[in-house]
């Protein structure tokens, strides 16, 4: 008769499996169109929220106007946007997606974060609340739970969040 391995192996290597399909996700995403994870999501701000200020894109990705600003210039660099003072207050400056910017949001897979969200509000409320519970726990015992991460999964991209997700 074999004997069972302890729980927290299964613990252990499940948590390891969700850290390497976040990787992989990442690296073929990078692959395929040579934007990170974060990149994609600020081209796809841009796209839905069209002509657009740096704080309005950061506070729709949850990630800082710095970081923000940092992406920019690389998606900028790349002729993938372009920004624009606003003609009626020129301290404002917007972005704008170029063609080729469009091109890229709309041939980009979903994202790993945007399938799991999508399950994620199909459970039932008390599964959620589980869920939650015991992912702070995994957290808490990893001495994780005071590390700033943004809601999107990206292993190459750790990036502060503005935002502090405590359940609410």
């Amino acid at each position: 008769m074999e004997k069972q391995q302890p729980y927290w192996q299964d613990v252990l290597v499940t948590l390891r499996q969700i850290i390497r399909a976040t990787d992989l996700h990442s690296k073929r995403i990078m692959k395929v169109y040579g934007l990170t994870i974060p990149q994609i999501m600020v081209l796809r701000a841009i796209g839905e929220l069209q002509n657009v200020t740096v704080k309005r894109i950061s506070t729709h990705v949850s990630l800082s106007q710095a970081t923000v600003t940092t992406i920019l210039n690389r998606l900028e660099q790349r002729g993938l946007m372009e920004r624009r003072r606003s003609t009626t207050d020129k301290r404002v400056v917007n972005t704008e997606l170029t063609d080729a910017g469009r091109d890229i949001i709309a041939n980009a897979p979903d994202l790993l974060h945007e399938e799991f969200i999508r399950q994620f509000e199909e459970l039932p409320v008390w599964e959620k609340t589980q869920m939650l519970s015991s992912l702070q726990r995994v957290a808490a015992m990893m001495h994780a739970e005071k590390i700033d991460a943004a809601p999107l999964l990206d292993v190459g991209a750790v990036v502060p969040s503005q935002t502090d997700y405590s359940g609410e």
